[in-house]
């Protein structure tokens, strides 16, 4: 009978071979060598079991599980395909994975640059940019791209570009538009940012009663949330409570 330890040297080894022959990024490799049988169930659930199974929540299982291990991955790999051919495409999506690394002040950048010519107007490099000037406390200068976002009638006034003024009118002070665009996309927008955000604002605006009942529906809506989005929808939920909690 092979002893357990045969087993896992033995499983190791062959995932080790998988990663190699199907060119897989090296780190697999230390993870596999460096944390025995564990590493490997993370290869599987990550890597081996979304290409054998398919289907969306494979995909996503697979996804969550490499953005946990390697976060810098997708930003790696859009600054490479940008440095190759530096297109608004490939702008936009390094753009969108610096934002999530919070590399506020290097998104910012990349939206503006692109957002030139022919693309000056175009809403995802407006509202973009837009968001990164909101991280990094630019709230007057986001303003008016925002603005310029609004005139497009079909695209620029979405639940997002909403949230993003609600944003922009709280740091400015502009309490009762900042009420208006944050109750408009909190009703509108999938998960539970919007309604996290606005719970905070009425918190922090003294509005206290309305706050614990919006922290209330949030509890609410992650009870019956897929597991997947839970942990996201309980960062809005600690965003909320924190304010008030501060309140």
């Amino acid at each position: 009978m092979i002893p357990i330890f045969g087993l896992s040297l033995l499983f190791s080894i062959l995932l080790c071979v998988h990663v190699v022959r199907t060119r897989q990024e090296m780190f697999w490799l230390y993870i596999i060598l460096m944390i025995p049988t564990l590493g490997g169930l993370v290869y599987v659930a990550a890597v081996i079991l979304p290409g054998l199974l398919g289907g969306r929540t494979a995909r996503r299982v697979g996804s969550a599980a490499r953005q946990t291990l390697d976060p810098g991955r997708a930003y790696r790999t859009a600054k490479a395909d940008y440095d190759k051919t530096p297109t608004v495409a490939h702008a936009m999506h390094l753009a969108a994975a610096a934002m999530a690394l919070g590399h506020h002040a290097e998104a910012e950048s990349l939206y503006r640059d692109a957002a030139q010519g022919v693309h000056a107007d175009d809403p995802t490099l407006l509202l973009g940019r837009a968001n990164a000037l909101i991280e990094l406390g630019r709230f007057a200068e986001a303003l008016p791209v925002l603005e310029q976002l609004g005139e497009n009638l079909d695209h620029g006034r979405t639940p997002h570009a909403a949230l993003a003024l609600g944003r922009v009118y709280e740091g400015l002070g502009r309490n009762a538009e900042a009420d208006t665009a944050y109750d408009w996309a909190a009703g509108r927008l999938p998960g539970l940012e919007a309604y996290g955000r606005y719970a905070a604002f009425l918190a922090r605006t003294g509005r206290r009663a309305e706050a614990q009942e919006a922290l209330s529906e949030i509890d609410d809506r992650i009870k019956s949330a897929d597991p997947y989005f839970r942990r996201e929808a309980r960062a809005w939920r600690d965003l909320a409570a924190a304010a008030l909690n501060q309140a």
